[in-house]
């Protein structure tokens, strides 16, 4: 497995849909203090990372925050997570932390169910202008 940078936050994403490229978009914007590196849950390195977590992707549907084997977020703690990183007046969001997480949980999965419909499907994954190649792992 490629060396994974120090001291970055790992967003695992589908790089097929169309809503979760516009969200990595949106946290890179952003991501003033270059918190986060991204990686396609479909690249080698989000299937080598998949491993190593004691989670079942295909059950969960998920964007996997990733810090290390033994410290990862996914589902709506994933989002609460990204959300604190940023800061700023999406500091907000974290009111719905004080839910409890089978509800956000429970809304955040009807989300990713409904995300290809809502939103469509890219037939490959985005390749990076030269200028935002550095965020982008695998």
């Amino acid at each position: 497995m490629q060396h994974l940078p120090q001291h970055k936050k790992i967003i695992l994403f589908d790089g097929l849909c169309n809503l979760c490229d516009a969200t990595v978009q949106f946290i890179i914007k952003r991501d003033t203090k270059d918190v986060f590196r991204f990686v396609s849950l479909q690249s080698d390195l989000g299937r080598e990372l998949l491993q190593k977590l004691p989670i079942e992707f295909q059950l969960t549907d998920s964007a996997i925050l990733y810090e290390s084997e033994k410290v990862f977020f996914y589902k709506s703690q994933a989002f609460f997570e990204i959300v604190k990183s940023i800061g700023g007046i999406y500091y907000c969001l974290l009111i719905f932390k004080l839910l409890p997480n089978t509800i956000t949980n429970a809304v955040y999965d009807f989300i990713a169910k409904n995300r290809y419909r809502w939103w469509g499907k890219k037939e490959s994954c985005l390749v990076p202008s030269k200028d935002l190649q550095s965020k982008f792992l695998g």
